[in-house]
């Protein structure tokens, strides 16, 4: 018996002693993986730091991405080449370099502008703007050029918002004026626009405010004033620069309002002629062949616009051409290509503000022409709901309700886009039309005459109803 309990005993403390070396065996295992698992970790967060360190020193950069057509063979791609690789290589060298992160930022913003890429070009920009605010919130150019940006992608309230806090820090730039009757003009403080276009036409008379107070006087109604400043920009800037061109093309569209095709006419050549390929020369000489029945070369001009950039004005000049010569379905198709773009770009605003364009006002004339009232009043009331002063949205809504048929409700909006005694020919038909369904047929003769006196270029179907309208008041 105590032989077994001997064995027992033996056995128990051989089973006892078993079991603490297979624990300690277990601890040092666990002990190991734990400390495998610390080490793991602490190297994961090394790589993260340095990778968030290094994120922040060298930020995603954007290429140019390679120009098509007439602009591919232009010195100035050449330039922005150069430009770019100098940029690029000082920024390797020093990720900091503030001064060099707002000129990258200037030229993405510029090519955005010449190529219609907005989609790409402005999130590179916006990177770029973003790591020189890291470095400092207070930098005055990176904010005039993020405030650029917002303003581009119809983020008016957080462009002029931004525009504001960079004029406080520097109120004596002439830029950031700019910036600021920019975003009252479009969040509709017209008051606030004229006095900031003032400042800054003191401050620097120069093409971007000329082109501003151009801009203004034709807001108020003055033609005549409208066209001397712009002339005056046009003047003030480089034959063939972009924003040159630009204001020529703004020049023209002035011509058009006023009833001088010829003028318009010559200055969209002058524009085509002084930067090759320029799209929106193209789209004003596709206007003015339009008008001159010449169908065919209208179409000519615009296929080469549209093969230029991708530019929705573009696109629905193409639509009107297509009721113009009689052929409805093509008209219907590319409207219904126009509205699915247009659509995928205000989604992705919404999902990200580097991004995408606010395009609701756009996409209410686009469903019109569709025939679909409901999808162009729900756009239409999402933009005023954004900006309810600005003259042009309430005549995008007023406009929505008359072609539904809700003339009264019609009535309130017009009455708002008339505000500042705009001229503009296309507002006053509009008007007129929606005075006389509301039953001011008095308003709506005078408004009419005067929106067709001068015989401007405008949309055939609204010429012909605004005609038929006064005839019978």
């Amino acid at each position: 018996m105590r032989a077994a309990l001997n064995r027992a005993g033996l056995h128990f403390y051989s089973y006892r002693e078993n079991i603490s070396q297979k624990f300690m065996t277990m601890k040092k295992k666990n002990i190991y993986l734990i400390l495998l698992i610390v080490f793991a970790a602490s190297i994961a967060a090394i790589i993260y730091n340095y990778s968030v360190k290094n994120k922040t020193k060298n930020p995603e950069t954007y290429a140019f991405l390679p120009r098509t057509g007439e602009a591919a063979k232009s010195p100035e791609w050449q330039k922005v080449k150069e430009d770019s690789y100098t940029l690029f290589q000082k920024l390797k060298a020093e990720p900091n370099d503030s001064k060099s992160l707002a000129s990258l930022a200037t030229m993405y913003i510029r090519e955005a502008r010449v190529t219609a890429n907005y989609a790409y070009y402005d999130k590179a920009a916006l990177a770029t703007i973003n790591k020189a605010l890291q470095i400092n919130p207070q930098d005055f150019e990176a904010l005039t050029l993020q405030s650029l940006v917002y303003l581009s992608q119809h983020h008016f309230q957080d462009g002029l918002s931004i525009a504001e806090k960079a004029k406080a820090i520097n109120p004596y730039n002439s830029f950031v004026y700019g910036l600021c009757v920019d975003g009252n003009v479009e969040t509709g403080n017209y008051k606030d626009a004229v006095a900031n276009a003032d400042q800054m036409l003191s401050i620097r008379p120069d093409m971007r405010s000329y082109a501003r107070a151009s801009y203004l006087r034709e807001i108020y109604g003055d033609y005549p004033g409208a066209v001397r400043a712009m002339q005056m920009a046009v003047e003030a800037g480089s034959p063939g620069d972009e924003g040159t061109e630009w204001s020529r093309v703004e020049l023209g569209q002035l011509f058009e309002n006023t009833g001088d095709m010829q003028n318009a006419k010559m200055h969209y050549a002058i524009a085509l002629e002084r930067r090759p390929g320029y799209p929106y020369a193209l789209a004003g000489l596709a206007r003015i062949a339009a008008s001159e029945k010449n169908y065919g070369m209208a179409m000519n001009y615009y296929t080469q616009a549209d093969s230029a950039v991708t530019d929705f004005k573009i696109k629905e000049g193409m639509v009107d051409l297509y009721n113009e010569m009689g052929e409805p379905a093509k008209a219907i198709a590319l409207e219904k290509k126009i509205i699915e773009a247009m659509t995928n770009e205000a989604q992705s605003a919404n999902n990200d503000q580097n991004i995408g364009h606010y395009v609701d006002k756009e996409l209410a004339y686009a469903y019109l022409k569709i025939n679909d009232y409901d999808n162009a009043l729900s756009h239409a009331l999402l933009e005023y709901n954004r900006r309810p002063d600005n003259i042009d949205v309430n005549e995008c809504v007023a406009w929505v309700y008359y072609s539904k048929g809700d003339y009264e409700k019609a009535l309130p909006y017009i009455k708002v886009a008339l505000k500042t005694n705009s001229k503009n020919p296309v507002l006053l038909c509009r008007a007129g039309l929606i005075y006389a369904k509301a039953g001011e047929k008095a308003l709506a003769k005078t408004v009419l005459q005067e929106g067709l006196q001068k015989n401007a270029n405008i949309e055939t179907i609204l010429r012909n109803q605004s005609t038929t309208t006064l005839q019978s008041l």
